[in-house]
Formats: C-alpha cells, sequence, structure tokens
C-alpha cells in the first residue's frame, strides 16, 4: 500500500510539474499581435481606476502663445483652418526672432524645465484622485522626453538635459500608481513640411527657414554635432521610399526601447490604428508580451482613437454617446494642450467632474492634461481648479472608482433626447477634420464653459456590488423625478429601500411611483456642484 501511495503522490508530482512547465512556456511565449489580441481583456486595474492625469508637455510649452502647434504654426504666415495656432508666426517673430536664425531647435535649447518636480507632481496628482499617470513621450515634434539611443533629439541630450519620462515613470511608481506614455510622433514628416519653406516677400523672402540647415552649418554653435534632419527629417527632395521606412524603422527602435526600459502599463498612439503599421503593432506586440511575461497575464493598456480588436478607444476632447459594453477613455486639456496664455480655459471643476461621471456611467475612464508650464510648475488657475475635483473625489469617489455601469447609464433631458452631451462645446487645437469627428459624436463633443447648462432632472447611474449611485448633475432644490426608476418601468431596478447624500451623509426623503422616484432635494447654497446619492434596493444585485 505504501509503495502505490508513493507512486501515485509520484505521478502527481510529474503531473503537477508538466502542468506548470506547460504554462511556464505559454506564460514565456511570444505571442503574435493576432493570438494576444483574441484573448486580450482590458485589466480591471484600468477599469477601477477611472480617472488618470496626462502631463502632455514638452518645448512646445516655452512659447507664450500660438496653440498647441506652435512648432508647426511657427513657420506658417498662413495656417489655413488651423486657427489655433494663428498666433504663432507673428508671435515667434516678435519674441524670438526669424525661423531662419531662430527656428525650433532653438526653443528645444531653451527649455530647461528648471522647476520640474516629478515627486511634487505625482503627489499633487494623487492627493486630487488620480488613479494612473501618463506622460507625453514625444510629440508631432519628433522630439523624445527620454534617454534614446537611437535619436539625438531628445531632452536627456538636449533642453533639460533630463530623462522627463523615468522621473515621472520612478515617482509614479514610489506612489503605487500605474505610469502611461504617450506617442505621437508618426505624423512628423509631413507635419515637419513648413519648416523647410521661407518668406515670400519682406525682408527675409527667399531665405531658407532653419529646417534646411545642414549638421556642417552647426559647427561652433550651440547644436555643434546635432544634425537638423535627424530632428525635422530630411528635405523632401531627398525623402525617397527607402529614407522614409529607415524613419520607420527608427520609430519602431526608438519605441521598442520605450516600452522595454521603462514598462509603461499604458501605451497610447495619437491616431486611429497603429503608428507607422506593422512597426507600431510590433511595439504594441512587445507591450504585450513584456506585460504577460511579469504578471502571468496581460495587464498592459493600448489606447487608440479607433476601435482595433485588442486594445481600448480612446476619445479625444469628447466622450460617448452610448453606454459602451467595453471599456474605453475620454481625454481633456484646458486650453491648447500645452500651456498657452493666450487663449481662456475651455474647463473648470464643474465640466471636469461631468465629462468624469458621464464617462464613468458609460464604462470609460476620463484623462485630464494638467499643461504645465515650461519649468514644470502647475498654472495657478489649473491648480485651483484640480483641487476642487480633488476635493469632490474624496467625498464622492466610491460613486466612481471601482464602480460598474448599470444597464441603463442616466436621465434626464439630453438622455431621454438621444443624446448625453450637449456637443455645443469648442473646439480647440485640431485640424481640419474636427468638423467630420464631431459630427461622428464623439471625438471633439467635449462638454466646456461654453456648454449650456445641463438641465436639472439630469442624472448618471453607477454601481458597485448591491450599492447603487444616482450623481445629480446639476442638481436645484425641491423635487427630482427619476423616469428611469419608476416601479412600472422595465429599466426599474427594483423597490428603493433607502437614500443617503453623500456630501452631508443624511437621509434623503423620496417617493417611488409607477411614473418614477421622486427625489427630495434640500437646500443647496448657490449652484452645486454634482450631488451624489447612494441608493438601496430591496433584494437586488448589479
Amino acid at each position: 500500500m505504501q509503495t502505490k501511495s508513493f507512486l501515485r503522490r509520484g505521478i502527481l508530482s510529474f503531473f503537477t510539474l508538466c502542468v506548470f512547465y506547460t504554462q511556464a512556456q505559454e506564460v514565456n511565449k511570444n505571442l503574435e499581435w493576432d493570438e494576444l489580441a483574441k484573448s486580450y481583456s482590458c485589466p480591471e486595474w484600468f477599469r477601477d481606476a477611472k480617472f488618470g492625469i496626462w502631463f502632455h508637455w514638452g518645448p512646445q510649452s516655452v512659447p507664450e502663445q500660438g496653440g498647441g502647434w506652435y512648432a508647426r504654426h511657427m513657420y506658417m504666415k498662413d495656417v489655413g483652418k488651423q486657427v489655433f495656432g494663428k498666433m504663432a508666426n507673428p508671435y515667434h517673430l516678435k519674441t524670438f526672432g526669424h525661423p531662419s536664425v531662430f527656428g525650433f531647435k532653438d526653443i528645444i535649447n531653451s527649455w530647461k524645465a528648471e522647476n520640474f518636480n516629478a515627486e511634487e507632481l505625482i503627489d499633487f496628482s494623487k492627493n486630487n484622485g488620480a488613479k494612473y499617470i501618463v506622460a507625453l513621450a514625444n510629440h508631432h515634434d519628433h522630439f523624445d522626453l527620454f534617454n534614446s539611443t537611437y535619436h539625438p533629439w531628445n531632452s536627456f541630450q538636449v533642453g533639460p538635459k533630463k530623462d522627463i519620462i523615468k522621473e515621472f515613470a520612478d515617482a509614479s511608481r514610489a506612489a503605487n500608481l500605474k505610469f502611461g506614455v504617450t506617442s505621437h510622433d508618426n505624423r512628423h514628416l509631413e507635419w515637419w513640411k513648413p519648416v523647410f519653406g521661407a518668406d515670400e516677400s519682406g525682408e527675409y523672402k527667399g531665405i531658407p527657414y532653419d529646417g534646411r540647415l545642414t549638421k556642417e552649418d552647426g559647427k561652433g554653435k550651440w547644436w555643434d554635432g546635432l544634425d537638423p534632419a535627424d530632428l525635422y527629417g530630411p528635405i523632401p527632395e531627398k525623402r525617397t521610399a527607402e529614407v522614409i521606412e529607415a524613419i520607420k524603422e527608427n520609430w519602431e527602435k526608438r519605441h521598442l526601447e520605450l516600452v522595454n526600459t521603462y514598462k509603461p502599463d499604458l501605451l497610447y498612439y495619437d491616431g486611429g490604428k497603429f503608428s507607422y503599421g506593422e512597426h507600431g503593432k510590433e511595439v504594441s506586440r512587445r507591450l504585450y508580451n513584456n506585460s504577460l511575461l511579469q504578471n502571468g497575464s496581460i495587464e498592459a493598456v493600448m489606447l487608440l482613437k479607433g476601435r482595433v480588436p485588442g486594445t481600448v478607444n480612446e476619445v479625444e476632447s469628447g466622450g460617448s454617446n452610448t453606454l459602451r459594453k467595453e471599456p474605453w477613455q475620454s481625454e481633456i486639456t484646458f486650453t491648447d494642450w500645452f500651456y498657452k496664455k493666450d487663449r481662456h480655459l475651455t474647463h473648470n471643476a464643474r465640466t471636469i467632474l461631468e465629462m468624469l461621471i458621464d464617462a464613468v456611467s458609460k464604462n470609460g475612464n476620463l484623462l485630464l492634461n494638467i499643461e504645465l508650464h515650461p519649468d514644470g510648475t502647475i498654472p495657478s488657475e489649473q491648480r485651483v481648479i484640480i483641487d476642487i475635483v480633488g476635493d469632490w473625489l474624496k467625498t464622492n469617489g466610491e460613486a466612481i472608482y471601482e464602480t460598474r455601469p448599470w444597464n441603463v447609464y442616466g436621465d434626464g433631458v439630453s438622455v431621454r433626447g438621444g443624446s448625453s452631451l450637449i456637443a455645443n462645446g469648442e473646439i480647440r487645437n485640431v485640424d481640419e477634420n474636427a468638423a467630420t469627428m464631431k459630427h461622428k459624436g464623439e471625438h471633439y463633443n467635449q462638454r466646456t464653459t461654453a456648454s449650456p447648462e445641463y438641465a436639472n432632472d439630469e442624472v448618471r447611474f453607477t454601481t458597485n456590488d448591491n450599492v447603487f449611485y444616482i450623481i445629480s448633475l446639476n442638481p436645484k432644490e425641491g423635487k427630482l423625478l427619476i423616469p428611469t426608476l419608476g416601479l412600472g418601468k422595465s429599466t426599474n431596478p427594483g423597490k428603493l429601500k433607502s437614500l443617503i447624500r453623500l456630501d452631508t451623509n443624511t437621509k434623503v426623503e423620496f417617493m417611488q411611483s409607477e411614473v418614477g422616484a421622486m427625489v427630495n432635494v434640500s437646500v443647496i447654497n448657490g449652484r452645486s456642484y454634482p450631488i451624489v446619492y447612494k441608493a438601496e434596493f430591496k433584494n437586488v444585485t448589479y
């Protein structure tokens, strides 16, 4: 009997080792993208986090005017429909001089980030409710904010002489926050074309802008040893198919290094598809395989503006008009993505909270960009607003974090009218495609300070286990009727048992009938920020 028992234990142990070995092989397997995408499910950490802070920051924050595409528009006398950049050229001429003498490469050199303190920025973000941090790795200007082996125009070698991404990554992880990076570099060849032009009239007529300077021209200057063509791209006449392919291959090397060295939990390409096609897909594949190897499952998030299998959809300056089955993310900013003094703020605390609440009710997250000063500090007007958002989340965060949407996202005039957002806010810092994308009802449909107020009956719903939250977006003293919760409605979750207002922690009087739930809204001083009611229904599990 002992021999048989020993044999059985041996066979069981051998079988267990085989299973473990097979699982280990699967974890270590370098899976192809299609395999990864097929099995991908958005990780729970992202679904739970709901609110992130983005630092979309770089040398284009140095000029105080001229929009978020300053590096391009400083070379353009006529910006066409891109009116957000109309001040860039006149401002540059007045402040820095002619772009044949002082170009964007010189703007980079003047960016020192002298007061940048990643720990302080992350602490501020975390204290105000952010559950993950995202930083700009590069913009359309083709300048890397990390110590790139494959690209000399980077923040470690030029300008601040700092590895911005490393400092953000280290500080985020020290604060136990997830960390992500964004890449916007795949359009730089077309985006930079104005840098190769010249004035058509005036004192500098016909004198080429600095895009046509060569490495040889830099001898004895601050950029000695650097080649402007590495920043701006080769002059258009030299852009053969082989040259362009080499640029794409270089992009892949840079971004593989970004993913492998800094190990982000999240990666975003500023486009509807993978940057540079298969090159971008390869970097995304590495992101997911790295995560699979480290965690035993894919805990990373790949974001694209298009709806691509295996990725999470990103909506720029807007939100979803429907409750989505799959998680998604909205991204918004205060002015033009990079800090500028010549534009009023698009958002205040109210609009940020409205965007956040609406996104969460529809299975989404909100990523808010803080537009840092060029020295790395937070503008005071943005700090005040984010503090208010943070205070609201400290009181009402249980209705946001770790929640899941209900089968109906909300109620109110805009919901019954077929649209959750009144898309009358401003369109800021976008190209000619903005009107088309806005017409489709998601990108650029954000609520802003220019949007009409929500009606007083506008509410959103979220749930967490057996708790149901009703969030009143624009509360007013008196009676609030919520038809969705009527006993005679198919949407009704059950008989309402209790209702507690979170900010006062007090019970709220209500009456539920066939036509809806009538809530008594108590006295409000002035115009209130959104109010959360914690509801309990009899014998209901959400």
